[in-house]
């Protein structure tokens, strides 16, 4: 089996290592070409400099980051894969977007399998990810190997769109958490409280999270290297709000982490890792 993968960020690189600790990968891609350029070099791949590079490859993976750069790569790619090809997109977009990419590819007899993932950096470079995906049984069973390199966990949740629509669900959650955990320890920071203690007492309770467990410390210590960025944050709770919207359900949580993040962006936290939320929660209301 000969893949690529398109798009080599903080979750897209290591996925492509593990592709090709498994003999899997052929050819790696991304918007910036010197990333693309320095990962072939340590790997001994090709390095695309467009999508016609894909052309020989089995099953091509996506991981990039907006809805536009989904459905621009799948136009190049419907043009050079083969027939039977499967293209899977790891990219957090809008149901609609995963539906539009199926179609696009469905013309020329090429598999689409959108296959958001779940468990951040840590889960990319520890090939642990959550990947829950929208697919037919064939185009999963082609693509299982690719998925297997760096996935813990593989869930089929249905058609098309399903995918996209389970990790809407999961970013509500992350939201929340976010929200609750970054609240409680800037209250525990101005109630004195020693988080050399605070944290792992959290942790061996009720309270416990990944979040908590994974950036609790770092951001009561004002380090928020990503991980996962504000601004990605922010560009998924939108997508939420409006499968949320479509849905008619209530959406006080998703509406506070969307306006709190779209905070961080406007201040210049774009950048830096969701943690950096508790940089708001220190702020003393402004009274209205």
């Amino acid at each position: 089996m000969k893949v690529g993968f398109i798009g080599l960020g903080a979750m897209g690189a290591p996925m492509a290592r593990h592709l090709h600790a498994k003999g899997l990968l052929t050819a790696v891609g991304n918007r910036t070409q010197s990333k693309a350029d320095e990962l072939a070099a340590e790997l001994g791949v090709r390095a695309a400099r467009s999508t016609d590079n894909f052309a020989d490859c089995d099953v091509v993976a996506l991981c990039v980051s907006l809805d536009h750069d989904v459905l621009t790569t799948v136009e190049g790619l419907a043009n050079v894969l083969r027939a039977g090809t499967v293209v899977v997109d790891h990219s957090t977009v809008s149901v609609e977007t995963a539906r539009r990419a199926a179609a696009m590819l469905a013309t020329h007899d090429i598999a689409f399998i959108d296959a958001p993932v779940s468990g951040g950096v840590e889960g990319a470079r520890n090939g642990k990810l959550s990947v829950m995906l929208g697919a037919d049984e064939a185009a999963l069973d082609k693509a299982r190997p690719v998925l297997e390199a760096y996935a813990a966990r593989i869930t089929h949740m249905g058609g098309i769109g399903a995918g996209q629509a389970t990790k809407a669900i999961n970013q509500v959650l992350v939201a929340g958490i976010n929200e609750a955990v970054c609240e409680g320890l800037a209250l525990g920071e101005k109630l004195g409280l020693d988080p050399d203690k605070l944290l792992p007492t959290l942790m061996a309770g009720a309270a416990n999270s990944w979040f908590l467990e994974k950036r609790g410390a770092t951001m009561m210590r004002d380090e928020f290297t990503p991980g996962f960025k504000c601004v990605h944050m922010l560009k998924d709770l939108r997508i939420v709000q409006g499968i949320a919207a479509s849905a008619g359900i209530r959406t006080t949580a998703i509406d506070q982490a969307a306006a709190d993040y779209a905070e961080l962006v406007e201040r210049g936290q774009g950048e830096a890792d969701t943690s950096a939320l508790i940089t708001l929660k220190r702020e003393k209301p402004s009274q209205g």
